[in-house]
Parts: structure tokens; sequence; C-alpha cells
């Protein structure tokens, strides 16, 4: 077995338990590691076919407790002291070496010390256990002053350093890592040497698509890139191409991948070579090759003074860039239908269609954000029917989207039962189309009232839109579409409708006007196209609509195609899977504002539990609200854009996991992180404080990708991409503060780690504001 441990935890314990248990010193392999390498205890069992591992010294003493077939040191038939151990075993668990933390464990041992760590013949699990994490603390700080009136503890204290096993444990431990420091530090003055033989100072090429100007990365990409040209014969670009972001963080900050170059022989051949002829320099501290993979470890330091220093300057405005070169983009998304519920499948199209709007956006393009409400159509002549049988003057002020849906279910159960229900509606429209004032009147007192409670829906989603517009605005461009079809010759008659016959194209008869003379939604579809291209001019136009009308689509832009339409090319549908079991959690069908309410409600009981932090909360229902909107919005952009999901409300409520709730509690972490250091940013900083800590390497490498996130997303409009992303850099949040703290900590390593951690709150909180969330400050 090996037991591999952070150079500043060391396994005093551990090493105890085992001596007491009569294993050889033999069966157990001490290997210190580096803190900035490995921050969690680790036992290595070697003898089955894949090495297996354990983590954290809580559990590893568990396990050489039952695996030397002992129950002396944990009886599990005393439960009272079952339950008195466990208790102290918790604490342990999550001590980590600051003042707070031991002062809490020593206070707990006092306590316990009557019970059980004083009154046994001799030591139990916990005694070592304890005994060990305070033995670690106390090996680098003095004891705390607070803890020497502790006398109970420190009776049991003197009690266990005079063991044997423990006299032991501490002799061996401190050797191990006196040999580990001495190798660390020869490391360390041969690459010195070796960087000092080499040299340092490189000048930063101008490569193609790169952009170091908004992009601290890329500068590091091309200074790698340059080198690497004169080793292999391949163009500079090519090589910047392949340069990627490792599988694993262990296996460096940058990899090349070989196979990606194309060239004569073995990659994994050609990717020992290249490290073997690489010179380092101030931007790439070190190399190693993994098979076909060249990993490269850049100076973490150097990245994160421009680094932090471009997000000091950009703030909000960090990882955008001006690659769209303010070209018009129109982006068309939601369009629910005027006296239909909002829906799972709108909803989707609102998430997904805002976020293309915000990344085109954030990639420098002049965005127009539609909504295009269905609002034209034999249906609003079916729902005027209705509200003449069924309508509430009062019921429609009060909420016209449900009560007009309600007249519109009843009405449609009348029309089963009676055809001429139909016949009304289908002339009622007519009228519509020829213009009749009084029903046109009635038709837009509905539309103006239901677009004002969307807009309340859309706000409470944080969502905006540069213009409402829909089917019954494009009177003008649809007559002279039907027109140009006619001209085109591309129109047949049907027993009396007119139809394009596209099945050449495999995609079928398309009615674009019915015998009566009405019009369908592909007819407005043609003419609100052509009509946005003569207002706009786009340079492109994308339409956010689920994949059920992938077939509509590919008719409108052949169509289109057809008229001779250059600009025919610039249109795109980016679809989308459905959504399967939106309904509240009693199982009924639902408006969009239904589940709004119930995630927000369950959202602030959740809240609630915690009453110390509920209490400093100024606005808790506001907060649960925003909580529960980022649940549902992230777990319907975890999804693949064209993949069907089902809505879960257990998983979404989750703190933990890759959830809404578990980004917003990360920003809010870091926010606190700010409040409680009562210290103001610091952009003068000295980083070089952050020192050799992988963790803090990891942390700026994932703060340092961000804007390559932006920039490519525009290639696949996944807003799983970001999501992603910000999981990734939550995680890496949650890695660093285990080892590296602000409070407590020397002013200038105070400074240097908040500017750290400040950076990773601004990027954080830009990638959640492109999906849409309100990052919360407290929660």
């Amino acid at each position: 077995m090996a037991l591999s441990f952070p150079l500043n935890n060391a396994p005093y314990g551990l090493v105890a338990i085992a001596a007491a248990l009569n294993a050889p010193e033999a069966t157990i392999t001490l290997k210190p590691v580096p803190a900035e390498t490995s921050t969690t205890t680790s036992l290595i069992l070697q003898g089955t076919a894949k090495p297996v591992k354990i983590s954290g010294q809580v559990a590893i003493a568990r396990y050489l407790v039952r695996s030397l077939a002992s129950n002396s040191l944990y009886t599990e038939s005393d439960l009272a002291l079952v339950t008195a151990q466990d208790n102290l075993l918790d604490i342990v668990r999550q001590t980590i070496a600051t003042p707070k933390h031991i002062t809490t464990l020593a206070t707990a041992a006092n306590s316990a010390s009557t019970a059980f760590l004083l009154a046994q013949d001799k030591p139990l699990l916990a005694d070592y256990a304890v005994w060990g994490a305070i033995t670690a603390y106390t090996k680098s700080h003095s004891l705390l002053a607070n803890l020497k009136d502790l006398e109970k503890f420190i009776s049991w204290m003197n009690r266990m350093d005079q063991r044997e096993e423990c006299k032991r444990a501490i002799e061996r431990v401190d050797q191990a890592l006196k040999d580990a420091q001495e190798t660390i530090a020869a490391e360390a003055a041969a690459l010195a040497a070796e960087k000092t033989k080499l040299g340092s100072v490189v000048e930063v090429p101008t490569i193609e698509g790169s952009d170091p100007d908004t992009d601290p990365l890329d500068a590091f990409k091309n200074v790698l890139a340059a080198q690497l040209s004169t080793l292999v014969d391949v163009d500079i670009k090519t090589l910047y191409d392949a340069l990627e972001a490792p599988r694993a963080s262990e296996n460096g900050h940058v990899a090349l991948s070989v196979p990606r170059l194309r060239l004569k022989g073995a990659p994994a051949a050609i990717a020992a070579d290249i490290v073997a002829k690489f010179q380092l320099n101030d931007y790439v501290l070190s190399t190693k090759a993994d098979g076909p993979f060249v990993n490269f470890f850049l100076n973490h330091i150097k990245l994160a003074d421009s680094l932090f220093h471009k997000i000091y300057d950009t703030k909000e405005k960090w990882g955008c860039n001006k690659s769209g070169g303010d070209k018009k983009v129109i982006v068309e998304f939601s369009s629910p239908n005027i006296a239909k519920p909002f829906h799972a499948g709108h909803l989707r199209s609102t998430i997904i269609g805002s976020f293309v709007r915000n990344i085109l956006q954030a990639n420098g393009y002049d965005t127009l954000s539609m909504n295009y409400l269905g609002d034209w159509g034999k249906q609003y002549g079916l729902l005027a029917v209705g509200f003449e049988r069924y309508g509430s003057e009062e019921k429609l002020l009060e909420d016209p989207i449900k009560h007009l849906f309600d007249v519109y279910v009843r009405i449609n159960v009348d029309a089963k039962e009676n055809e001429a229900v139909h016949d009304e509606a289908r002339a009622y429209f007519k009228k519509m189309e020829e213009g009749d004032e009084a029903a046109l009147k009635i038709w837009s007192r509905f539309r103006d009232l239901s677009i004002v409670k969307y807009k309340d829906i859309y706000a409470r989603l944080n969502i905006a839109f540069d213009i409402y517009s829909g089917e019954s605005q494009v009177t003008d461009g649809m007559d002279r579409a039907l027109k140009m079809l006619h001209e085109k010759n591309l129109l047949t008659e049907s027993d009396g409708a007119l139809i394009i016959d596209l099945t050449k194209y495999k995609l079928g008869i398309c009615v674009v006007q019915k015998k009566d003379g009405t019009t369908l939604y592909i007819t407005r579809d043609i003419g609100a196209a052509l009509e946005r291209y003569e207002k706009y001019g786009f340079e492109h136009m994308y339409y956010i609509v689920a994949s059920q009308q992938d077939l509509h689509l590919k008719q409108l832009f052949k169509i289109l195609e057809l008229l001779g339409f250059e600009w025919a090319k610039k249109v795109t549908h980016l679809n989308f899977g459905m959504v399967g079991g939106m309904s509240t959690r009693k199982g009924t069908v639902v408006f969009l504002e239904d589940i709004l309410e119930e995630t927000r409600d369950a959202m602030h009981e959740v809240m609630k539990k915690n009453e110390h932090k509920y209490a400093q909360i100024e606005e808790p229902l506001e907060v649960a609200d925003n909580i529960g909107i980022s649940a549902i919005m992230v777990q319907d952009a975890s999804a693949r854009r064209i993949k069907n999901y089902d809505f879960d409300w257990k998983r979404m409520f989750s703190f933990e996991g890759d959830t809404g709730p578990y980004l917003q509690y990360a920003h809010a972490r870091l926010c606190s992180i700010e409040r409680k250091t009562e210290m103001e940013v610091n952009p003068k900083a000295d980083l070089h404080h952050l020192g050799d800590s992988r963790a803090a390497g990891d942390l700026i490498t994932m703060i340092a990708r961000y804007p390559q996130i932006v920039r490519e997303t525009t290639r696949s409009f996944e807003p799983v991409n970001i999501v992603g992303y910000a999981m990734k850099l939550s995680h890496n949040v949650s890695q660093a503060l285990e080892s590296m703290y602000v409070m407590g900590a020397e002013k200038e390593v105070a400074e240097a780690r908040l500017f750290m951690y400040w950076s990773a709150r601004i990027t954080l909180g830009n990638a959640m504001r492109l999906l849409n969330l309100k990052p919360q400050e407290r929660m």
C-alpha cells in the first residue's frame, strides 16, 4: 500500500493506527507530494489488476481498522461509543489547517474526553484521528493560546504524545517529509538552472484567428505554435489550431494533438521528439509526452498577470470580442400562439433563442431579437366565436392568456360536437383577412393584452425582445410573395387551393393558399422573411424552432431559394428536441407561470431551512424566484439542443451536482469571500504569492479559457458548452478554496488570492449572464 499525502497535511494519525495494529512498516509506503499537486490524502492498494484508491484520512483510517481484522479500535457493538467516535470523526473530516477549525476540533475533544478519550484503557480510532490532525497543525504552528485552557484536552494530548506508536509515527512521517522536501528543492533548483540557461524572453507572434488582445491565453498559444513551427514541418496556423485543452488537469494546461498535424511517422515518437527539442521559456515551464500528445505546463503566474488585469479593465465585457464586425443578425425565438399555453416548447425556444442572441452579441454582432407571435389564422376566428359565448371582461383583464386559453378549450369542445362552429370560425377569420374593422378591433385587443402579459413573464426570465412582430403584420409582404410565386410559375392549383410541388426536393407538397382564399403559416412566413431582409438587410437570420417544424422550415428555405433570393443562403433553422414531463408535481397541465410559481415556492422552503443565512437575505422571495428560474434554465441548457429530455423536479432543486442552484451557490460563495475579507481588490497585488499551487494553476487556466469558449460556441450555438464551462470553473474554485484561503492569510498572500477569486467571480457571472441567469450575491 502507498500512502500519498500533501506536505501540509501529514498523516500522523494514520501511521500511528497502523503501528497500533502491529502492521509491518513495509506494508505502507509514505509518499509526500507538494500541496499544489494534491490536496487530498490517498491510499493506493496495489494488489489487484487495477489499483484501488481510497481518499480522505477518515475513510483510510476506517479501512485500515477493517482490513487489519481488528475491532479493538472501533467496536460497533457499543452504540453510544460508536456515536461519540463518529461525531469526532465527522469534525476531523471537515477540518482544515486554520485556527477556527483546529479550535472547533480541540473543543469537541475536550468535551468528549471524559466520555471515552480519557476513559478507555487504550486509544480508539477517534483518539488517533484527532491526535493526528492536531499534531499536523502544531508541527507548523504553535499551540493556539485559547486551547491552553482546555485542561482535559491538554491532558489527553500529553498521554497520546507519550505512546510508542505515536512517537514512531512522528519519527517516520517527519523523515518522509524531510526526504521529500530535499527532493523538491533539488528539482526546483534544476528547473531554475534550466530556465536561466535557455533564457526566458520571447516575442509573441501574430497568428490569423488568434486574438491575444482580448484573450491572454492566445499569447501563450502563439508562442507555443511559433516554436513548434521550427521543430516540425507544419505551418504556424495549423499548429495553433492543434493546441487544445488537455483531457485532465494533471496533463498540463495546453496539449498538442500530434495526429492533427498529419505528419509521417508514429505520433507517439514525434511527440517524444518534440519534447526532447522544445526549449523552455518564460511562457512554458515544462513539457511532457503522453502517447500522441505533447502536454505543456504554462507559467501560470505570468498568465495570471495579464489575465487578471484584462478582466479588471473589462469586467462585464470580459470574454467578448469584435469578430462579428457589427454585422446585423436577426434571431427569431419564443413565438407563442396567443390563446394557447406558454408551454415547454416555447420555453425551450425562449431559453435557447435568448442564448443565441447573447452569444452573437458577445462576438460583436449587431443583434435584433424578434418575437414572431402566432396571432393570425382560423383559430382566432374560433377564439372570437368562443369569446362571444364564454368570455368575461373581468377575467380577460385579470389574466388574458389563461382566460383566452380557457375560452379556446371550451369552444373546441363545442366544435367537435357541432361542425357549424368551424364554419362560423372560418367566416370570422375571412372577415379579418378582408379588413373588417369590428373583427380586427376585437382581435387587436386580445393581442395587445396578451403581449403585456408575455412581457411580464419574459422580464421574470430576464429576457427582453427588440421587436414584437406576428403573422398578422405581414399582409403586404405576403401579397407580394404570392405575386412573385405566380410570376415564377411555382404555383399549381389543386382542388381550388394553391400549392407548390417540392417532391423532387423530397420536401412534399406545400399548400400556400386554401380554396377559400385564406392563407397559411408558410405563406405568411415567406412574406415575413421578404420584409425583414428589405427592412434590415441582415447578414444572417436564425429561426429557433422545435425539430417538429423541420419540414416546414426546409420548405420555407427552398421556396425562398426558388424565388431567386440570394439571401436565402443567410437563413438557418436552429432546431431543438422536446421536453417531457413538464407539468406541476401534482401532474396537472400548466402554463409556464405555474411552473415558475412552484419552483419559487419550493426553493423558498429550501432556503428557510438555513435560518442564519436566510435572515441575511433582503428579498428572499425574489432570490428564491431567481434560483428557481436558474434551476429550470440550467436543466434545459444542460441537454444538447436536438435531444429530448425529461423535466426532473428532484434533480433541478439540488445544490449538488451540475445544477442551476449549484452555479448560483458558487457565485454567492465567491461574493461572500469578498465581503468577509473587508479588503478591496488590489490590481497591484503581487501574484507571485499564488505560488506553484496546482489548484491555482488549474483555476487560472480555466478562467483564461473563457474567451475561446465564447468564440467557439458560435459554431454550434449549444448552451451546454457554456453550462459545462461554468460548472468546471465552479469546481476549480472549490478545489482552490480547499487550501488557498484568503481569511487568515498574510496580507500579500491574501491580496493575490482575492484578485484570483474576484477574477473567477467576474468570469462566472459573465458566463451565467450568457445563459440569462441573474448571478446571486447571497443565498
